[in-house]
């Protein structure tokens, strides 16, 4: 990548809500030393934007860009050291500036949950970005910078893992209209070209090596209510782990298995003990399912598209700040001992904490390359940044604390 753009950071699609929510966090948050810019489609709208950002923003230049101009995502890459895009769904608007960074090797950062998205980025532009030395990572939100760097954590400080748990404790935010929109879209797909649920159903979906990986018997998310006796607590399925695990999976394969080759990887979320616990998790299992099932189905969509957020929308601003998750990504290593990470942040997740982790990513991939692990191509956030990004994340208030259980 040339050593010095114009600027160190574009934030793309800053007139949406998550994107003037990292607006926001980068006004506060970034140093006086960044070079930032904010993008999107109309000039009348990123003045309002950066008028309400205060003086801190006063400076920051505008860049009129459009995801259906292949020339002005061109020459907006050119201009930037790392691109952040609140622009999506991601397949539908987000392929074009994806390689126009791949192209010009200028690192890119998304909030993609979209996993044909990711697995046809890999297979179209990730020699390209190798080549031009650009980090294309996705997932640099709640998908999936908890997961991932949470998983990295655990083995930086333990070696080999095997059975990893991933378990949500408490979580409080609003549903995402954007996130809706990207499943509406991939059921779009599947009904229009069934072969495609092959890729939607594969553990390993998202691998740079799909032969190469083992087949555990243990990948499969969980779809009903399963009681631990080890944690006391019964689990019910997590409505992000289709996504969060196959991108963990990815984070070993990137770095020849070093999470180990009995690495078995799951997220479920905890409901609490006794018939009550087993009773919500079968209740968000069935919630979840009717919820899949009437959006493939158009009269129940049309319902369900009335009662849920539409895209760009999102929850109130008491929600946004007053949101959190607490999260424990539990793990054994081979001679038996078991550690937890503990991860947790306040704001809602899907906005208030995820603009502090797109605005983090996107500062460290910009900010800290001579620091991060020296790898290009379309990577993930653990392969990416790794333990600099949790070094980013917990200066901003966010938890990342690994310890043995006794």
């Amino acid at each position: 990548m040339a050593a010095e753009r114009e600027f160190d950071v574009v934030l793309f699609g800053a007139t949406g809500f998550v994107g003037k929510l990292t607006a926001e966090y980068l006004a506060g948050g970034a140093g006086d030393g960044a070079r930032i810019a904010l993008a999107g489609r109309s000039q009348e709208k990123l003045e309002r934007v950066r008028a309400e950002l205060g003086q801190g923003a006063a400076g920051w230049p505008l860049i009129v860009a459009d995801s259906a101009d292949q020339a002005s995502l061109a020459e907006m890459a050119a201009r930037a050291s790392t691109i952040a895009t609140t622009v999506g769904p991601y397949r539908k608007y987000g392929m074009g500036l994806l390689e126009a960074c791949a192209r010009a090797g200028t690192h890119y950062a998304d909030l993609t949950g979209e996993p044909l998205f990711m697995r046809e980025a890999i297979d179209r532009f990730d020699a390209a970005a190798r080549e031009s030395g650009a980090r294309i990572v996705h997932n640099c939100g709640f998908d999936s910078i908890p997961s991932d760097i949470g998983v990295l954590l655990l083995h930086e400080a333990t070696g080999e893992l095997e059975q990893t748990t991933l378990v949500v404790r408490r979580v409080k935010g609003g549903i995402s209209g954007g996130t809706l929109d990207s499943l509406r879209g991939q059921i779009d797909e599947v009904r229009a070209d069934r072969s495609l649920l092959k890729i939607l159903g594969d553990p390993y979906a998202l691998s740079p090596d799909r032969a190469a990986e083992p087949d555990l018997g243990q990948e499969r998310e969980l779809r009903g209510a399963e009681y631990s006796p080890e944690l006391r607590t019964w689990f019910g399925p997590f409505v992000m782990a289709p996504v969060n695990t196959r991108v963990v999976r990815r984070s070993n394969a990137l770095q020849q298995w070093a999470y180990g080759r009995r690495f078995r990887y799951r997220e479920v979320m905890a409901f609490g003990d006794g018939i009550g616990g087993r009773a919500r998790a079968l209740a968000l299992a069935g919630g979840i399912g009717t919820v899949i099932a009437g959006m493939a189905m158009p009269p129940a969509r049309l319902v369900l598209d009335r009662m849920l957020p539409a895209p760009g929308e999102g929850p109130k601003e008491k929600l946004v700040r007053t949101g959190f998750y607490d999260i424990e990504i539990h793990t054994r290593t081979p001679p038996g001992e078991r550690w937890v990470c503990h991860v947790a942040a306040r704001g809602d997740p899907g906005y208030g904490a995820t603009s502090v982790l797109l605005g983090e990513s996107a500062l460290c991939l910009a900010m800290d390359g001579e620091r991060l692990p020296q790898r290009a191509g379309v990577l993930t956030p653990a392969t990416a940044m790794g333990s600099v990004l949790a070094e980013r994340l917990r200066a901003a208030g966010h938890t990342f604390d690994v310890s043995r259980v006794t």
